[in-house]
């Protein structure tokens, strides 16, 4: 880095202290007017990427990853017993090696998620225990009594697929990964290609300087009438690209035009990039297909100039009140497949170190069965894959499985014990974040120990 950078930075960082002394008084939108300044940083020296998979609708935690060990899982069959996945079935996919927790507690992956096995076996996949929405550490008698603040509308889906994304209420306007994309689109030559969603509109995505390029299975989405003759008359079609992208006076028809003229140079440089990129391996289902276009875009990095970019693809379905074990199995194996045929192309590809792909899911849910399924809960349990994750191991604590136990509140929703603030900066931190852009870019960190979690190297 040279000396004009590192003064540029150090400047950065003394706004950000600044502006972090001041944080009672000053909302996260003035704050986030410095992450400006991070921009400046000199690019970093090699690729990395964050791809997201959100299960949307609330995954049940307990029959994802079942507790295994003899005690644990009494207690978890005798809390859901018409729900249960039976022990013996379980035997397959229970983790071995570093997976004993230090009070002994093991689990088993569900057997709809047996490809995962072994990724995790081979250290390439990590667990994350009892992830969820926190403002600070909450303890039972915190909640009970309200004495601390809590996210807002907690067991709401919209809420909470919101703080999840944006650890702010619905409406927000910047997600964590977008601002955490600010602090580096100066590195990509498109700033367009930094934040990428296969999955749909998504806030996770949105910061000051970048927003979720929406791309579908095959790659962008073009505009149709500009590719062929309209009424037989190619000076028709070019008419028409001048009244979209041609500027104006007018505040939102300017921005609008600016968008189309965006939009149209984005899927040039997408197709191009994207004509001789091929992906090894089975990529039939829905998820599959939008982790294959990632892939693809992965795999033309260089010649759309990347250097740091994030990804978003969804599952729908997770919502599973009722029939949990007629639809559970089939969504989680697809996960499971997708998940591993990913991660065997990045392998192939030469960029398994270089890309971290982790699960998120706006809640869990109850501990208890509702009759034959569990309704909305708060703590989860996500999975970390990729060939830089310490993996092969639990991160985090799960307490005693009782459903009136201090670790659950409200009949059974598990008390998170990590927070979204703590898993998103750990992220960060291998992408290349220092602690005080962290602190920014996750409003909350500063209320948790702040100490990356370990599942992954500091960049």
């Amino acid at each position: 880095m040279t000396r004009s950078h590192d003064a540029e930075r150090r400047a950065f960082l003394q706004r950000a202290c600044a502006l972090g002394a001041t944080g009672l008084a000053a909302p996260l939108a003035v704050n986030l007017a410095a992450l400006g300044a991070a921009a400046a940083q000199s690019a970093p020296p090699s690729y990395k990427a964050l791809v997201c998979v959100f299960l949307y609708g609330g995954n049940d935690p307990y029959n994802t990853l079942t507790p295994f060990d003899a005690p644990a899982y009494r207690a978890y069959a005798a809390a859901r017993s018409d729900i249960a996945l039976p022990r013996d079935a379980l035997r397959a996919t229970a983790l071995r090696g570093r997976a004993a927790a230090a009070d002994g507690a093991q689990f088993a992956l569900a057997p709809a998620l047996a490809p995962l096995a072994p990724l995790y076996e081979n250290g390439q996949m990590a667990v994350l225990l009892n992830v969820g929405p926190l403002v600070v550490p909450t303890s039972k008698a915190d909640y009970i009594s309200a004495r601390v603040p809590l996210p807002p509308k907690l067991f709401s889906h919209n809420d909470q697929q919101s703080y999840w994304q944006a650890l702010a209420p619905e409406g927000a306007s910047s997600g964590w990964a977008g601002r955490l994309t600010d602090l580096f689109a100066s590195a990509n030559t498109q700033r367009t290609f930094s934040g990428i969603t296969a999955g749909g509109s998504t806030v996770l995505l949105a910061g000051r300087k970048v927003a979720g390029y929406r791309v579908g299975i095959s790659g962008s989405t073009r505009i149709d009438m500009l590719y062929r003759d309209m009424y037989g008359s190619s000076a028709c079609t070019e008419l028409l690209r001048q009244l979209i992208t041609q500027p104006r006076e007018h505040l939102m028809e300017r921005e609008m035009s600016r968008i189309a003229a965006q939009s149209i140079d984005a899927d040039t440089r997408l197709r191009a990039a994207l004509a001789n990129v091929t992906v090894p391996g089975n990529f039939e289902s829905p998820l599959a297909q939008q982790l294959k276009i990632v892939a693809r875009i992965i795999g033309a990095r260089q010649d759309l100039g990347a250097r740091r970019q994030v990804f978003f693809v969804s599952q729908n379905g997770y919502d599973n009140h009722t029939g949990l074990n007629d639809t559970h199995p089939a969504l989680l194996r697809e996960l499971g497949q997708s998940l591993a045929a990913f991660q065997q192309a990045l392998s192939a590809m030469g960029v398994a170190e270089q890309v971290t792909t982790f699960t998120a899911s706006e809640f869990g849910r109850t501990l208890g069965s509702n009759g034959n399924g569990s309704d909305h809960g708060w703590g989860s349990h996500q999975f970390v894959l990729g060939g830089a994750v310490k993996g092969g191991r639990y991160y985090g604590t799960h307490p005693e499985i009782a459903r009136d136990g201090p670790g659950f509140v409200d009949n059974g929703r598990l008390l998170p014990t990590m927070a979204v603030d703590q898993l998103g900066a750990s992220l960060g931190a291998w992408f290349g974040a220092g602690r005080e852009e962290l602190r920014l870019v996750f409003p909350n960190l500063k209320n948790f120990d702040d100490t990356p979690l370990g599942v992954l190297p500091m960049g």
